[in-house]
């Protein structure tokens, strides 16, 4: 069977000699020795700093929300993983939708203006696939209208742009550690907050408020990674170049054995942004061709993954009315091909014969 992904997972006694590391110490939690260690190794592998580790991906964008003192309304993608848009509704603030650029799949910054009101108060977008928005334009239009900028980078480990750690662009970023990522450990995330003032606000709301043990800066939530999590991520940060390389070859051999076909289309990626290869994306000309090729797939257990699907202005618990056709298209068409470490190209080779066959 092939699934759409497949965590990476390190020896396991690489594994165990960093754990028994906690053990003997019985410290297991509350930012010990391991989950120190990681940050400072991860602020070296990424150029960053200003960063803190959480127990998963999406806790960020709440504290992001709660931080920056978001209570009205947040333009957001349709096109993103489901928490880019929970994590609005679930801080009580009402996500405004804003159609995606066709053939980058991130948020338009030409749509942006016309969605801004007297209650917009921030703009949360996505870095789809790893693909970074257009930060710039994002950024003039944020200044211009003084909002704040929030970005979904779960997928953009390891992504530059023109030089820089896509991490270092926007007022706070989070990105995931999930066991599906490119970089992972096993559950978990981190945010990224440039300004050193705004910083050591989300660092105390991620930790219940704590001003060391006793005293408190405020309300805050628990949002902190143990050291099981740090240990599988510095059992994983050693190979990461050797996985990015072999996800590399892999995306270079979908690439060229399905550029010919008629029947589909390979996002864009931005100018000036270095690639992280952590997902293989293809969009149908139609959904009736995009389900063929599920079926053939699945009957030799070969599983892709509709992923975004659905538009996320068509979530059961919200207005259905609201449109979103570049999204709601591009989502009714779209499937990520199988993709990880330890799939091998002959593999790969057979999936693009199948599809290529349809």
């Amino acid at each position: 069977m092939i699934n759409v992904t497949q965590s990476f997972l390190p020896p396991i006694q690489e594994f165990e000699a960093i754990l028994k590391r906690a053990w003997d110490k019985k410290w297991i939690t509350n930012r010990g020795e391991l989950l120190l260690e990681l940050e400072a190794e991860l602020a070296t592998y990424l150029g960053v700093s200003n960063f803190f580790i959480t127990t998963n991906g999406t806790l960020p964008l709440q504290i992001a929300l709660k931080t920056l003192g978001i209570t009205k309304e947040v333009i957001t993608t349709p096109f993103s993983y489901v928490a880019t848009t929970s994590a609005i509704i679930w801080e009580n603030c009402t996500p405004v939708f804003v159609d995606i650029e066709r053939d980058m799949l991130t948020i338009d910054p030409a749509k942006l203006e016309a969605a801004i009101t007297e209650n917009t108060q921030a703009i949360l977008a996505t870095h789809v696939f790893g693909n970074p928005c257009d930060v710039e334009a994002i950024q003039e239009i944020a200044e211009k209208h003084n909002l704040k900028v929030i970005y979904d980078a779960a997928h953009c480990f390891a992504v530059t742009y023109k030089g820089k750690s896509i991490f270092e662009y926007g007022d706070v970023i989070s990105t995931s550690f999930h066991a599906t990522k490119l970089f992972h450990t096993g559950e978990g995330g981190a945010i990224f907050v440039p300004n050193d003032a705004l910083y050591k606000k989300c660092y105390y709301h991620h930790n219940f408020g704590h001003n060391g043990p006793l005293d408190y800066h405020g309300l805050g939530v628990n949002a902190k990674a143990s050291e099981m999590q740090a240990a599988m991520g510095l059992s994983v940060l050693p190979y990461i170049d050797t996985i990015i390389a072999k996800r590399k070859l892999l995306t270079e051999t979908y690439e060229t054995l399905l550029k010919d076909n008629p029947h589909l289309s390979l996002f864009e990626f931005r100018e000036f942004a270095e690639k992280n290869y952590s997902y293989m994306p293809v969009i149908f000309k139609d959904e009736a061709h995009m389900h063929i090729v599920l079926e053939k797939l699945a009957a030799v257990q070969i599983f892709p993954r509709r992923y975004f699907y659905p538009s996320l202005n068509k979530l059961p618990y919200l207005d259905k009315s609201v449109s979103m056709p570049i999204s709601e298209d591009i989502c009714s068409k779209i499937l990520c091909l199988p993709l990880y470490f330890e799939l091998e190209k002959q593999q790969v080779v057979e999936i693009c014969s199948i599809i290529n066959s349809l």
